[in-house]
């Protein structure tokens, strides 16, 4: 029995270096608890994404909020907005910068080329879009090959917080010179200053690049189908996804993929996939497809 002025340590106020190890059996527990209660409460499903990833993000929500356990940090979810809108942030795809993904930006570049002309109203969709920066150097990239103006791009996001941040989006004027390098190692030939104007002391795309980009709040885990697309691209997303959410995701982009149509996703399809069979590789050894039944 306790000293009667002994205080009891718990995992939760034990100092750094006595806390007790973390029991990986109650740690699931505490995960699949707060998953549930994240589903329930805010409608954002998360169940089926891939959970090392999950775990990976939760820990570092965790450090920068000073929280030792899961529970904790359900309990803060619940119960405080600004924790519950940090922790859907952090489970969704980090916010990018412009061309921070040259290659990728290349890639997609001599894709658009195939795919995009000869539509009559051509359609993109950014699906789980990685911010407005993302939809930018989409955007500057067609327009650098004419391919913009008679193309609609439509960029979804999962939270309205997200949407909200995407809408109002601007840039640093001194993040230029750095972009500029970058869209130029892409293939870029012109002053990318050329595609911003000054707004509120920052910069934001002119009205004729920033009218092609349509936001929309969408939910790929639980929304259907709303178009039909001549290209795809959803590269940043799909890794955190578990084997079931990812089948489920493929199936509605092979659904809203017009034939002759452009897939960018992040690695080979399965060739055993029920899909698979409707799609040839784009560029060979990358994970580019189109759409041919």
């Amino acid at each position: 029995m306790a000293a009667p002025n002994a205080q009891m340590v718990t995992a939760d106020d034990a100092p750094e270096g006595r806390r007790r190890a973390v029991d990986p059996e109650l740690e699931a527990l505490e995960l699949e608890l707060l998953l549930e209660a994240v589903a329930r409460r805010f409608g954002f499903d998360f169940r089926s994404h891939d959970r090392a990833a999950i775990r990976r993000k939760l820990a570092a929500l965790m450090e920068r909020r000073a929280l030792h356990t899961l529970s904790q940090l359900q309990d803060r979810v619940l119960h405080d907005v600004d924790a519950s809108s940090a922790l859907l942030r952090a489970l969704g795809v980090p916010p990018a910068t412009m061309f921070d993904d040259v290659q990728e930006a290349v890639q997609l570049l001599a894709v658009a080329e195939q795919c995009l002309p000869g539509a009559p109203l051509p359609k993109v969709w950014l699906a789980d879009c990685a911010g407005a920066e993302q939809a930018w150097t989409v955007a500057v990239l067609l327009a650098e090959r004419q391919l913009l103006w008679g193309t609609e791009i439509h960029a979804t996001v999962t939270t309205d917080a997200q949407l909200d941040e995407a809408v109002a989006a601007s840039i640093p004027a001194d993040a230029l010179p750095l972009y500029q390098r970058r869209y130029e190692e892409a293939g870029g030939t012109g002053r990318l200053a050329d595609y911003f104007e000054a707004h509120g002391g920052r910069l934001v795309p002119v009205p004729q690049l920033r009218n092609r980009i349509t936001w929309a709040q969408y939910n790929l885990v639980t929304d259907a189908s709303f178009n039909e697309f001549q290209l795809i691209v959803c590269r940043r997303a799909l890794p955190d996804f578990g084997p079931l959410l990812r089948q489920r995701v493929l199936d509605l982009f092979d659904g809203s993929l017009a034939v002759f149509g452009a897939l960018g996703i992040d690695r080979p399809l399965d060739r055993q996939a029920r899909m698979a069979g409707h799609y040839v590789t784009l560029l060979p050894g990358l994970s580019w497809y189109k759409r041919v039944s």
